[in-house]
Parts: C-alpha cells; structure tokens; sequence
C-alpha cells in the first residue's frame, strides 16, 4: 500500500519566511493527487519534502505508514520527475534511463528489461531513440525520458514537479493525455504539482488547492469547481474565471434579492436559510462565465433573473465568445455561442442561471453556500 501522508507539516525559513503552514493530507494508494496553486503558495516546497530534498520544520511525513523525516531521500522509495528533465547530456536515452539501476548494482539483464520495459510504455523503442543523447531530442521527448527514469525504479510513490511547463500548449495537451494513460496502466500513487488549473481539474482523482502555504480546499475536481470553499478557490480554479459582483442582499415580500447599482437579480428558494443573515449587508456574489447568457439563447429568461448590460468587449474564440459587460460598477464575462452576434457598445438583456450562484462573506471571503 503506497499511501503518503503529511500530518501538521511545516515548513519555516531563517528569515522567518512561512514556505509551508500547518498542512494535513492523506494520499491513498493508486490515487493520483494534484497540488495546484499560484508561485509561492509551498505546493514545490510540499513536495521536496515529501521527497527528502527540503528538510521538514514541523510535522510528519509518513509513507506506508513509516515515518520518514529522517529517511534519505534515496531511501524512500519515491522517483521524482522535475520541470527541467534534469537528463545528463553525455549519456544517451538508455544511459541515462539506466543510470540509477546502475547505482543500485542490478543486474545487467534486469537492467535491460526495466529499461525496454519502459521505453515501449513511453513510445521511446522507434527510431533508435535508445541510441539518441538529449540534445537531438523534442522537449516532448526529453520528458518522456525523464517519467521512464522514474519508471525504471518502479517506486511506492511517483511526485511531479511542474513536468510540462517548458513545453508548449499543444504538447502540454498530448502529455497529460499520456501521463493519464501511464496512471491508469501502472496503477501508482502520484502526486503533482503545477500552477495550472487546467491541468489540475484533467489529472487529478482529487485536487489540493494551496494559497500562501496553506491548504485552501482538498476534494475531487468537479465539486472543486462546483463548491469552492472560498473566494480564492473560485477564483482560481475556472477559466475564464469565476465572476465576482459587489452588492447587497435585500429581502421583499418573502423573497431573497441580490441587487446593486443596476442589478436586482432574485435568489431561489434553497438559498433563502444561508443568505438571510446577510440581510441589508454586503455580500460578494459570484457566477461563472458559462452561466450568463444573452437573453436570445437563454432556456430561462424570466425577467427576475435578467438584467441589462453594457458590452465593453468581444473577444471570438472560435466555437464560443467572450463577452466583456458591465452593468452598474460591476463588470463580468460572459462565455456564449459563436452564433451571438453581440458588439460593442450594445445594450443586451443578460439572463443569469442562478441555480448555479455562490455567494461569499466579504470580510472572511469564505462561501456562505
């Protein structure tokens, strides 16, 4: 059971620098766990820890239920893939796939089955690619040979640091399809670290959202995306972006409403319990872009949900647009069909799906639903 588990970790630097706060995070075996979040925010520092390569301030690192703060990194058992391949450059692609076996004195056929082994997985057998040196390979390729470095060792525990961020977009797209498929076929605990939130939400069996060496939120992508805890994650994972619109709530007639300077949208019933504390106070609405609509294409166009718009900016991106508004002092996006033909300076009806609305405390930015 390659499980890993970090209990009240820490991690402090001599100029009283907090890399790392008070992180608890149980890692079960065969999952593929994700550590998202802006530069800064520990996730790197979180997983050079659990690899042995920072030492730990305050907390537990236990993998299989062993604790390892004071383990060498190379006796963990973990392989480590890192952003820059760190491949050596004399050697060729079978070299240094061989190379650590070599360290560990495995015997030459061993070697070599380990080593084909996972050069078919990583599609690196054609072309003499076994014969090649770094130099005369694809970024694409020099990754794929730094994973089959990690592969050959058949480690409890696989960490990723950023692997695909030197690559460019439609490379990045391919690799993560890969390193799917080489999860799903070695059946390995993995933990990943990147600053994108799109290769979190399609890598991850469950994601760990980080902020200024915190864990903000810890669940599977869609209720990630569905329930952030906060204002942070709802910002960050999404893109575009979640919107947030500044206002108040107002209660009429029994009915709850969100309203601002040219905004009063009604708030449906199963809200009504959380947001009345919040009656006649500020409060930070929030709705993503795919949940506003132009009036012509929406399914429900109730005028209690609608309002008007001013258009700011259209931006096509080819099977949808993006729709810049402002409404009031607020202004948002909107993420349409390539069919609206909206343009700037138009008035349009804007018709939210607030089935889908959050809503944040604006002193704490914690969701209040």
């Amino acid at each position: 059971m390659a499980t890993v588990v970090l209990r009240n970790l820490s991690k402090f630097y001599s100029n009283h620098v907090n890399a790392v706060r008070n992180v608890n995070l149980e890692v079960s075996d065969k999952e593929f766990v994700v550590l998202v979040g802006p530069s800064g925010c520990g996730k790197s520092t979180t997983l050079r820890m659990v690899a042995g390569l920072e030492e730990i301030s305050e907390g537990e690192i236990l993998i299989d239920n062993l604790i390892v703060n004071d383990v060498p990194a190379k006796n963990r058992d973990i392989a480590m893939v890192f952003q820059n391949y760190a491949l050596y450059p004399h050697m060729t692609v079978y070299e240094n796939l061989a190379f650590g076996l070599k360290l560990r004195r495995y015997p030459k056929k061993e070697i070599e089955r380990r080593v084909h082994e996972a050069a078919e997985i990583l599609g690196l057998i054609h072309s003499n690619m076994l014969k090649r040196k770094p130099k005369e390979l694809s970024g694409g390729e020099r990754q794929r040979v730094a994973v089959g470095r990690a592969i050959v060792r058949k480690p409890k525990v696989f960490l990723f640091d950023e692997p695909l961020s030197n690559l460019d977009a439609k490379l990045r797209v391919q690799m993560r399809m890969e390193l799917q498929r080489l999860h799903n076929r070695l059946q390995s605990t993995m933990i990943y670290v990147t600053h994108d939130q799109v290769e979190a939400l399609t890598l991850g069996d469950r994601i760990v959202v980080m902020k200024s060496g915190t864990i903000q939120q810890t669940s599977d992508p869609v209720n990630i995306y569905e329930n952030p805890a906060n204002k942070f994650v709802a910002g960050f994972i999404g893109s575009p972006p979640m919107n947030f619109l500044n206002g108040k709530i107002a209660k009429q007639n029994g009915d709850y409403f969100f309203q601002d300077k040219g905004i009063r949208l009604r708030l449906l019933p199963q809200h009504h319990s959380k947001i009345s504390p919040y009656k006649n106070q500020d409060v930070i609405f929030g709705i993503r872009p795919e949940d506003i609509y132009d009036k012509i294409f929406a399914q429900d166009a109730r005028p209690e949900f609608t309002i008007t718009a001013t258009v700011d900016m259209v931006e096509p991106m080819g099977s949808e647009i993006y729709l810049y508004l402002n409404a009031g002092t607020n202004n948002f996006v909107a993420r349409v069909t390539n069919q609206d033909t909206a343009t700037v300076n138009q008035d349009l009806q804007i018709v939210f799906d607030m089935s889908k609305a959050h809503f944040f405390d604006p002193k704490t930015e914690a969701a209040i639903f």
